[in-house]
């Protein structure tokens, strides 16, 4: 009796045609609202790499044409949250790092660039040398740390799988001479 009713049941339902579309349209939207916030994702991605990049080499402008003068580190890093604009809690979200290099005595710079892993926890400045003298090669490198939009979807979830936190690193580095004074 129950079988012979589901069989029933089962050729109706095989034979109507109605809501074909609504099984297309219920595989396929996910698949491209995943599409629409992972291209959401990847825009502000590279918004921010291409701000913090244009305020780090802004910022470096300015270091250069100040001659003489000594850049600390909580200026140069408020200058730059003030040029960037997309750049959340600044103050503990972007990390600088600048070493003097002798490009005729070369030491590799650590590759491993150090961001801050939580707001609350305070790093101490990892090499911070504002002593270039005059024609000295100057790196820097600035590292700010944010929480992607769709962090459970499409290329976000992607992208904050690496971190245990779920933030995701971007690095800008820029080089420069001091000028002679």
């Amino acid at each position: 009796m129950i079988l012979s009713s589901a069989k029933r049941l089962f050729r109706r339902f095989r034979g109507d045609t109605k809501a074909t579309v609504t099984v297309e349209f219920a595989i396929l939207m996910p698949l491209f609202f995943m599409l629409l916030t992972s291209t959401v994702e990847l825009g502000m991605v590279v918004l921010r790499q291409s701000q913090l990049e244009r305020a780090l080499d802004i910022a470096v402008r300015n270091i250069r044409l100040t001659t003489g003068s000594a850049p600390q580190h909580d200026v140069v890093r408020d200058q730059i949250c003030d040029l960037s604009g997309f750049i959340d809690n600044c103050s503990t979200s972007l990390r600088l790092e600048m070493v003097q290099l002798d490009p005729f005595a070369w030491v590799d710079v650590n590759e491993q660039v150090d961001c801050i892993s939580k707001p609350e926890e305070v790093l101490p400045v990892r090499g911070f040398s504002n002593t270039g003298r005059s024609n000295d090669l100057m790196l820097i490198r600035a590292c700010m740390r944010f929480k992607p939009l769709f962090s459970g979807w499409g290329f976000g979830e992607s992208l904050s799988t690496a971190d245990p936190e779920g933030l995701v690193s971007l690095v800008a580095v820029s080089a420069f001479v001091q000028e002679p004074k």
